[in-house]
């Protein structure tokens, strides 16, 4: 019996959908049910355009579309978001959470009625499902948000617009089309509130520390879209070009980001930074141990190569050897996550700007290290990395730090959520970094009973459960802020619930399965 691994990766978003409403339940639940429905339809338009190659643009092969798993994510995310802030009656945050919830709804929406648009014949039964999904969607809106709201949503969807037009043709087969939703739609939902925050400088509060991704981000897209297009005009391999790259790198780091992070935290970013990695000597010895396992992961990529060089007929690191870097990034997050979080922020924060720099040096072809990364790098890509851009890597990184990055810390006055919301910062270095890792090296080298409709194997599954329970129990152990009280079930029923869309989906499993382990121990 043939079982489409689409319909089990969709049971278990509706899984998961329907946990988070048994926890949660205001005016945005049908909404969200809704929403589920209309992307269950719609993705199904979406394959079909996918298999017959009439999209719009180039689309990462080998994968569906991910409609129904990517659409559920801000949605989901805000819901469970303002249910922290109502508890603790932080009503700024609990009104954020809401414009996260209907900007997921409407981005979603969005990308449906692209789908629906351009499919021959038209798709009338799914044409009324989205609309009635549509029509839930605005009623709610209209209901539950202000004016003020409802535009910085529409702000939110034009950036969305502009910025698929642009990374879509300057990047083709590097997203499917729930991906592109989920990276796009949350940069999008990024550069709004920094703008807006920008022209508002009088209200601008905070720990100065969460200012600095947005920014990073800001500057990477802005480096990324100039120099893609100033390079369909020019040679980017000569040391001109080069050297202008770097020029212009230095300007929009030191003359523009500079400033603008100064302006929200009311000093020099760099005078900042010095007090801050300097306040005690727990800081130091952190970084200096994350220095060596940088050191670490450098010497595995550089003794691989040598291998391949020295006659090996292996020509691909294998996905054991892959998995090196998952531990590796686990024993960088885990000492972070327990001794000091703020650090990790700003440390995740900084190597994922060096990351970002780096591939673009290797993409260009930026001398003098634009070609030793290519050929450093290409021993490790795997059949996800098919367009021109190597993401493998940053999105590991992505997955390890969303949860930290996303910890609602406004809405926690002891800095650390009860219960099982103590494990929420864990949620990358579970889902990623221990379940992720132990599914695949027991999965490719012990599995033999495949779940139906995959490559995926139980035993694999089973692994990555357990051995997910077991890194609970040491998290317990050796981080005292962690109290679980009586929420075991829930532990178990959401890490079992996440191993199971591993086993199914066919998205980048490194950025989609961290946000729903993040979801469900939030609540």
């Amino acid at each position: 019996m043939h079982i489409s691994p689409v319909y089990v990766e969709s049971s278990v978003v509706l899984s998961v959908v329907l946990c988070v409403h048994m926890v949660v339940w205001n005016q945005h639940s049908w909404s969200c049910i809704a929403l589920f429905i209309q992307a269950f339809y719609v993705q199904h338009k979406w394959d079909r355009l996918l298999r017959s190659g009439a999209a719009v643009f180039q689309f990462r092969p080998a994968a569906n579309s991910g409609i129904v798993p990517a659409s559920m994510v801000m949605p989901l995310l805000g819901l469970a978001l303002r249910e922290k802030c109502l508890a603790s009656g932080n009503v700024y945050f609990e009104r954020f959470s809401m414009v996260v919830t209907i900007t997921g709804m409407m981005l979603a929406l969005f990308l449906s009625l692209i789908a629906l648009g351009i499919t021959r014949p038209v798709p009338t039964n799914t044409c009324v499902i989205a609309g009635m999904a549509s029509s839930a969607i605005l009623y709610t809106t209209k209901q539950t948000l202000t004016v003020s709201e409802v535009i910085e949503v529409l702000e939110v969807l034009l950036i969305f617009v502009y910025l698929s037009l642009i990374v879509l043709y300057l990047l083709p087969r590097c997203f499917t089309p729930g991906e592109a939703l989920l990276i796009l739609g949350g940069i999008s939902f990024i550069i709004n509130q920094l703008i807006k925050r920008s022209l508002n400088l009088s209200e601008v509060k905070g720990d100065p520390v969460n200012y600095f991704l947005p920014v990073v981000v800001v500057g990477s897209v802005l480096l990324g879209v100039f120099f893609a297009l100033l390079f369909c005009f020019m040679e980017s391999e000569t040391w001109v070009s080069s050297l202008f790259f770097h020029m212009m790198t230095a300007v929009l780091g030191l003359g523009i980001l500079m400033p603008w992070l100064a302006l929200f935290i009311g000093r020099h970013p760099i005078m900042w930074l010095l007090d801050f990695i300097t306040l005690n000597d727990k800081r130091l010895c952190l970084l200096s141990y994350w220095a060596f396992l940088a050191v670490v992961a450098t010497c595995v990529v550089l003794h691989q190569n040598y291998q391949r060089q020295s006659g090996s007929k292996k020509h691909q690191a294998s996905t054991v050897v892959r998995k090196y870097f998952h531990l590796i990034v686990v024993a960088t997050f885990v000492p972070g996550l327990i001794y000091d979080k703020q650090l990790l922020h700003v440390a995740s924060v900084g190597c994922l700007a060096i990351f970002l720099v780096l591939e673009y040096v290797r993409y260009f072809r930026i001398r003098p290290l634009g070609q030793l990364l290519r050929q450093l790098l290409t021993l490790f890509l795997d059949e996800r990395d098919s367009g021109p851009l190597i993401f493998t890597h940053i999105y590991l990184l992505l997955g390890m730090s969303l949860p930290v990055w996303l910890f609602p810390g406004p809405c926690t006055p002891k800095g650390v959520l009860p219960g099982v919301g103590g494990l929420v910062p864990y949620a990358g270095v579970l889902a990623v970094g221990v379940g992720d890792t132990v599914a695949s090296v027991f999965g490719s080298t012990m599995g033999e009973i495949q779940w139906p409709g995959t490559k995926k194997t139980l035993e694999g599954t089973a692994t990555s459960v357990f051995a997910q329970i077991i890194a609970v129990a040491m998290f317990l152990i050796f981080d005292g802020s962690i109290n679980l009280n009586s929420t075991y079930s829930w532990i178990v029923g959401s890490i079992t619930l996440v191993a199971m869309l591993e086993a199914y989906t066919s998205q980048i499993d490194n950025l989609l399965l961290p946000l729903y382990l993040f979801i469900l121990l939030l609540l």
